[in-house]
């Protein structure tokens, strides 16, 4: 039976609020059910902003855009998509790091699916009780390793909730097709277990092969239950980071995006980085603080570009260097994990950021550690001494974990480092000139690859999707956002950016042979027509 009267006001799906006409009020039931006056979506977002802006701090703001979405969709993102700027990092980085430390305190209403260690035999059974049937982008995480914070447990399920509100509302994947889900597993840190309003399992993380066959048996169920969902593993540690995209990339349609769009995100500041400095990519020497999964996804994607443009495999990978918690990763060093060998190169011992930087005299620096404060002056002068325009990219988030700042970039460098960071900064001023800092956020990556990936049917997500999405960010950066300093395009224009990324990766699909949808003969009218855009539908 189709829905009337009051469920139309409590559904977020259906919700108009004051925004049924007076035909639909009569038709539906509503009828003394709202107040008289009948609002645009426009006045209804004039209100939404009004009360937004008047919230003392971001958790608020949160917590205020986060009710709005349990009771009105469309009109959540239709507010996010026309004040993305201002909202994105509210319901993504940076806020959302604060939003999942006090998860259990603000829980107001689930979202998603919760699959405990306690599910074994029965995870199929909890994926069909997802409403929905048509799925086509799912968001998983076990919380372990939530943005640079560590391991928040259950409280993680923040991060997939606001990964697909960007899908949604960056590249137009419908909310309906979009689910969250999160593998609660346990938490080691005892503060969060021992927290009273902790909402997930108060034990110690499951390990080992008890953990495998969980997340075999999930596997196994989103592929049984929503056959055509692409699969993003977003926020595990990197061992089983790294482990699950090796054992399940080559089995179903997946990808990890702290692995692969942060990668592809960096990619793509680097190739805009050349135009500024005039080093082209194969003339560039990156040196990574931290060798996690997101430094190899990084290196790695690196090397293949650079075996894309003629350089043989191992001169390649002696492009990227990692210093980790112990020092410059070299050859001989005993104890490395097996993800860092390939970058384990002939050469001295080098015990910190700074003497590495000196010996090795590296044109970019890219931080993935989560340690504040660790560009340190000395560092970055020795980046400016070393070359006319050096490239600073602290990428840790959120920004309490930034490697450095915006300004202090600008200052030590004498207002010429090429800077990018993972999370937003605002303009700064030095020397009579205004720096527009870019954010090198993967939202310019995954919301358009994922849509791409969908467009086509691919059955795979490959890594020269990646590299197209790379090529086609740069490609969208013009000379104007360059001379501000930005290294993106404007955020304001990501939804046209996320469109034209969707077509680069169906492109490859169908070059590869991996699509299963028929190709349109004009492919981006077919993207650009599918993308939600969170306007009322009229009435039915």
């Amino acid at each position: 039976m189709f829905p009337r009267n009051i469920d139309h006001l409590h559904d977020p799906r259906l919700n108009k609020g004051t925004g049924f006409t007076e035909a639909e009020r009569d038709a539906l039931g509503l009828r003394g059910l709202l107040p008289p006056r009948v609002c645009s979506q426009e006045e209804q977002q004039r209100r939404i902003l009004d009360n937004l802006r008047q919230k003392d701090c971001p958790i608020e703001k949160y917590i205020y855009l986060a009710s709005l979405l349990d009771r009105n969709e469309h009109l959540f993102f239709r507010v996010l998509i026309d004040h993305l700027e201002e909202t994105m990092p509210i319901v993504y980085t940076p806020t959302v790091g604060e939003a999942c430390t006090k998860f259990a305190h603000i829980f107001r209403r689930s979202r998603g699916l919760y699959v405990t260690a306690e599910d074994r035999g029965r995870v199929a059974r909890i994926l069909r009780n997802w409403p929905e049937r048509q799925v086509r982008m799912i968001v998983v995480t076990d919380g372990e390793r939530i943005l640079g914070l560590g391991d928040l447990g259950a409280n993680g399920m923040g991060i997939p909730i606001g990964k697909l509100s960007l899908y949604t509302a960056c590249a137009g994947v419908a909310p309906e097709q979009c689910l969250p889900i999160t593998l609660d597993v346990g938490c080691n840190r005892r503060e969060i277990r021992d927290d009273p309003f902790y909402l997930g399992l108060p034990q110690e993380r499951l390990r080992g092969p008890e953990y495998d066959a969980l997340v075999e048996e999930f596997v196994q169920a989103v592929q049984e239950v929503f056959p055509q969902a692409v699969l993003q593993f977003e926020d595990f540690a990197t061992e089983n980071a790294i482990a699950l995209l090796q054992r399940y990339r080559d089995r179903l349609c997946c990808f990890n995006d702290d692995i692969q769009g942060t990668a592809a995100v960096t990619l793509a500041g680097l190739l805009s980085a050349a135009r500024v400095t005039g080093r082209p990519l194969a003339e560039q020497r990156v040196l990574f603080l931290g060798a996690g999964s997101a430094a190899t996804g990084i290196a790695d994607l690196i090397v293949s570009a650079l075996v894309r443009e003629g350089l043989p495999l191992a001169e390649a990978r002696r492009h990227c260097w990692f210093v980790d918690s112990h020092g410059l990763v070299v050859r001989g060093r005993a104890g490395l994990a097996a993800h860092k060998l390939p970058y384990a190169h002939e050469h001295a011992m080098a015990n910190d950021l700074l003497t590495a930087v000196e010996a090795l005299q590296p044109t970019a620096l890219v931080g993935v550690s989560a340690q504040p404060d660790t560009f340190t002056e000395p560092v970055v002068r020795a980046m400016a001494r070393l070359h006319a325009r050096p490239v600073v990219f602290p990428l840790s988030n959120p920004t309490s974990k930034s490697e450095c700042t915006a300004e202090q970039a600008y200052r030590w460098s004498d207002g010429r480092a090429v800077f990018a960071s993972g999370s937003p900064f605002a303009p700064v001023v030095h020397g009579g000139r205004t720096f527009v800092p870019g954010q090198g956020n993967n939202a310019y990556i995954f919301p358009g690859l994922g849509l791409g990936v969908i467009t086509a049917g691919a059955r795979r997500v490959t890594d020269s999707m990646f590299y197209a999405a790379a090529r086609t960010l740069a490609g969208l950066v013009d000379a104007a956002c360059l001379e501000q300093g930005r290294l993106f395009p404007p955020l304001p224009s990501i939804r046209t950016v996320s469109a034209q990324i969707a077509v680069a990766v169906a492109e490859v699909a169908y070059a590869e042979g991996l699509a299963t949808v028929a190709r349109p003969d004009d492919l981006a009218a077919v993207v650009r027509a599918s993308m939600y855009d969170g306007r009322y539908p009229p009435a039915k």
